[in-house]
Formats: structure tokens, C-alpha cells, sequence
């Protein structure tokens, strides 16, 4: 049977999507190519989920946000430290899962972000 295999894309609205796609490359180190964001090669294999949650959710935050993306991340504690150094907003609460550690920031448009670096084995 065919089936998925992963998350190819996530694709969201911005006021202004050349700045946000600046603003991710700046403090997340995702390249721009052909005016995208893309993962491309080994750094980018690992875990991808996709998951709903319920419509009253408060995972996104206290706002209407209708969607999520979820990085993943290679230092979560450096990335924090830098994003911090940078005046990114940083939400306090930390969330260490069997299977990873999790931070949530916001974006240059305000949007909530959660960072996961994945349990070592």
C-alpha cells in the first residue's frame, strides 16, 4: 500500500514572508534556496510527527494560532542561549520527555514555535 512518509512542507500566512523567512534563517539556521526554507541532507534526517490536537488546545499558546511548526534541533540549550542573546521572546516553561527535550519561542510575527531536540540513545 502507498503511504506517506513524512512532513514535506509546512506552509504558513505571513504579513510580510520575506522578512519571516529572514527572520528564520537569522535565529534557526534554515537556509533560504529557490525563495523556500528547506532541510536538506544528513542534518535533516531524524523523527518527523504530525499529530491534531483538540480545537481548544492552549499548546499553541493563548492566541487564535491555528497551527504549530514543531523544529528540530541539534543543541536545544545552545539555540536557547543564542535566540536569548539575540532578544527573541522565549516562553520559561521547558518540557524534558522521555524521547526529547521541548522550548517554545515566538517569531519575528509573533507566532509560537516549539523546539525539540530529540533523546540521545
Amino acid at each position: 500500500m502507498a503511504k506517506a512518509v513524512g512532513i514535506g512542507g509546512v506552509f504558513l500566512k505571513a504579513r510580510d514572508p520575506k522578512a519571516l523567512s529572514t527572520w528564520y534563517a537569522e535565529h534557526l539556521g534554515i537556509v533560504p534556496q529557490h525563495g523556500m526554507l528547506i532541510f536538506e541532507g544528513p542534518e535533516a534526517a531524524g523523527t518527523t510527527v504530525f499529530t491534531h490536537f483538540p480545537a481548544d488546545t492552549k499548546h499553541f499558546g493563548e492566541g487564535d494560532q491555528p497551527a504549530m511548526v514543531n523544529f528540530r534541533v541539534d543543541d536545544l540549550d545552545a539555540l536557547l542561549a543564542q535566540l536569548e542573546a539575540a532578544g527573541v521572546k522565549i516562553d520559561p516553561k521547558r518540557d524534558d520527555a522521555g524521547f526529547g527535550k521541548f522550548a517554545w519561542i515566538w517569531d519575528g510575527e509573533g507566532n509560537r514555535v516549539e523546539l525539540w531536540e530529540e533523546a540521545k540513545e
